[in-house]
């Protein structure tokens, strides 16, 4: 099995530089917001992120691609570094502190590029969770400062905790219907939404989690860790990994009720 120590302790790296960046202009009065073609926000630290992550990728990894939110695809080749300088950037703007950095590598392979290294870190939270292929997720302040993550044992729909974004875009998609049904069948509710569910389905606080519609970006770095914390992440028609531009993560035991019921019209 190929050892990713090297390219986690990057990602480690790269974290830290971004969390700097992020946090120096969080709640910054003269912080530059714009508005994307596709009506969502960006500022000045979701780009200057970016560019930073970029710029020491090109020094450290000259021969890999790089896929960024902000600025798009560079490079080509059989590793691909995918980023999202600031998921959750609304929050970032109105000064809530659930936003993180989502760093990840992926490697082709059967079924296309697949994540094998993972990092997310939301220093407003003083949060960090990482992981990579066959070594396990973990969280904690540093590599040498971790513990380690495991989904829950939940086997039971009613007692499960599920965690969402938010209702526009199940009913947008046609899917309200049966995310509503979910909702009355399962022990508690939560809209935490962007990454933190995820990290919270690997650490087993919470048993499953779904979005109707994201981007690799949003996707890449949580999947590695919730797998490698031994639970689900697939797509809402199933297929394993971050491909799908929507998803579905569980404890794996409850993975294929959630499916069920948010594939209903």
């Amino acid at each position: 099995m190929a050892d990713y120590h090297d390219d986690l302790r990057l990602a480690h790296v790269l974290a830290d530089a971004a969390d700097a960046a992020t946090m120096d202009r969080f709640r910054a009065l003269d912080l530059k917001v714009e508005t994307k073609p596709d009506m969502t926000p960006v500022s000045e630290a979701d780009k200057a992120a970016e560019e930073l992550i970029r710029h020491q990728l090109q020094r450290a990894r000259p021969r890999d691609a790089v896929l960024g939110e902000e600025y798009g695809i560079e490079g080509t080749g059989p590793r691909r570094w995918v980023v999202d300088p600031i998921d959750g950037t609304k929050n970032y703007v109105r000064g809530v502190p659930v936003w993180a950095t989502l760093i990840s590598l992926m490697e082709a392979g059967e079924g296309g590029y697949q994540p094998v290294v993972g990092v997310v870190s939301a220093p407003a939270l003083g949060r960090r969770w990482w992981a990579a292929k066959g070594a396990g997720a973990y969280t904690g302040r540093s590599l040498s400062a971790a513990t380690r993550l495991h989904v829950s044992e939940v086997s039971r729909l009613s007692d499960a905790s599920f965690a969402y974004s938010s209702l526009g875009g199940w009913e947008e998609r046609g899917r309200l219907g049966g995310f509503l049904d979910l909702t009355r069948a399962v022990w508690r509710t939560r809209g935490y939404g962007d990454f933190w569910p995820y990290m919270m389905v690997a650490e087993g606080s919470v048993d499953i989690c779904a979005e109707p519609e994201l981007s690799l970006w949003d996707m890449a770095a949580n999947a590695i860790v919730v797998q490698e914390a031994g639970g689900t992440f697939t797509g809402l028609d199933g297929v394993h990994g971050p491909h799908s531009g929507n998803a579905a993560a569980s404890n794996g035991l409850l993975h294929g009720e959630l499916l069920e019921y948010l594939n209903r019209d």
